[in-house]
């Protein structure tokens, strides 16, 4: 809550979709956190599969709404040639939540292996994901605030597409990759 706090106030200042999709994302985890919750809640019984299966089937469609916005605004942004404004506090912001993400991705894959959860696995995969789109939004903050690149901002958010996209499918077909 606290980097959508941050991030999504400080993306529509500077007009940049990646800062924006980033914080967006942030509000994705909660979402996909709770979901998790919701799925483990009970006994180990056919519900808590249903519930876990249910849960997954949210996150992806969590992941492909901001998969689509974000390729809506950056070919937006794209076209109409819209710079983005230099957002130090974005980047550093960005900087301490990469750092933040990997640590967080560890320590739910840990407790995912132990539960053998695959809804919690696939939580870690989210937190795994918001440290990946902090570091292609902090390139195109960085790119656009040193080198003065307008299109480094649009470009950089629709990097972020695939990788949101590809795991949103996964999701919502109840498959994931998170168990080795």
């Amino acid at each position: 809550m606290l980097e959508a706090g941050l991030t999504i106030p400080a993306g529509l200042a500077a007009g940049s979709i990646a800062l924006l999709g980033f914080g967006l994302d942030s509000f994705i985890e909660v979402g996909s956190s709770s979901a998790v919750l919701w799925g483990m809640a009970g006994r180990d019984d056919e519900r808590r599969v249903q519930r876990e299966k249910t849960s997954l089937k949210v996150v992806g469609a969590l992941l492909l709404a901001l998969a689509a916005y974000i390729g809506y605004d950056s070919l937006v942004s794209l076209v109409q040639h819209e710079r983005a404004q230099r957002s130090i506090f974005g980047i550093v912001v960005l900087g301490l939540s990469l750092g933040a993400m990997l640590w967080l991705r560890r320590s739910k894959r840990a407790v995912a292996d132990q539960l053998g959860s695959d809804a919690l696995a696939a939580d870690a995969k989210q937190s795994e994901f918001c440290a990946y789109l902090s570091a292609i939004a902090l390139v195109g903050l960085a790119l656009n605030a040193t080198l003065g690149l307008w299109w480094a901002d649009p470009v950089a958010a629709m990097v972020m597409i695939p990788i949101i996209a590809r795991e949103g499918v996964e999701a919502v077909q109840g498959r994931t990759c998170c168990h080795d």
